[in-house]
């Protein structure tokens, strides 16, 4: 991880990875809630994180994928400092309130507001979360319209599709290099099964994937184990 202590509105390194006309903004909500961003690799679970200040500490950690788009990494900014801003305001009960509950549900639409009026987003991204801002989701990954105008943005490796555009048991590869077999859809994800080993994983629609077109050599899975194995097993 490479740390990134905001104390200065111009500090290039929060300019970066932040839209254009948005950097004061937010550099003024760091240094007002004394916060430190981290930058993590990419992780399937989750965009971000947020820690509250211990063990004598002043600072408020957050750490946020460092592949997202600038829409994406304000967004998820924004609701990770949100949290931020509910412990500071109910920092006597801050043990007692939900994550997500109402109070941080307050300090998120509070934080989305100033940058959904500066007319700073493309026109897509700034109606998906003024409808998002009404009631918040816990995590913007669970609201399809705003994760399809996040997604937009994102930059997309020639070859590459989302995992929605594949028709079912159509076999793909992930940027990590594993191979998978597209099954049925769980809300905003899908059923997939590593096509080696036949364990199960869920995968977001919205993920951009190489699809394997020529499957010569790639051995198959039959009862979720590879007919190679099959065939060893049978030898002994």
């Amino acid at each position: 991880m490479t740390d990134l202590l905001i104390l200065d509105p111009q500090h290039q390194s929060l300019k970066r990875f932040l839209p254009s006309g948005t950097e004061t903004y937010l550099a003024d909500l760091l240094n007002r809630h004394a916060v430190v961003v981290r930058l993590s690799r990419p992780r399937r679970s989750k965009l971000g994180d947020h820690r509250a200040p211990s063990g004598g500490q002043r600072y408020h950690r957050v750490s946020i994928n460092n592949d997202l788009n600038p829409y994406a990494f304000l967004t998820t900014l924004l609701h990770e400092i949100a949290h931020a801003t509910a412990w500071k305001s109910h920092r006597q009960r801050a043990r007692t309130i939900k994550p997500h509950g109402p109070e941080w549900k307050k300090a998120f639409e509070s934080l989305l507001a100033p940058v959904v009026a500066s007319h700073a987003l493309p026109e897509d991204v700034s109606t998906a979360l003024a409808a998002f801002m009404r009631n918040p989701s816990a995590t913007t990954c669970s609201d399809r319209t705003v994760v399809l105008a996040l997604a937009r943005y994102d930059s997309q490796e020639s070859g590459q599709v989302r995992v929605e555009q594949l028709p079912i048991d159509a076999i793909f590869r992930t940027s990590s290099g594993k191979l998978f077999r597209k099954g049925r859809k769980l809300r905003s994800r899908y059923q997939c099964h590593d096509y080696r080993t036949g364990r199960e994983y869920r995968v977001h629609a919205l993920s951009c994937v190489e699809v394997i077109t020529d499957q010569a050599g790639i051995p198959r899975l039959v009862d979720g184990r590879s007919e190679q194995k099959k065939r060893r097993l049978a030898i002994h």
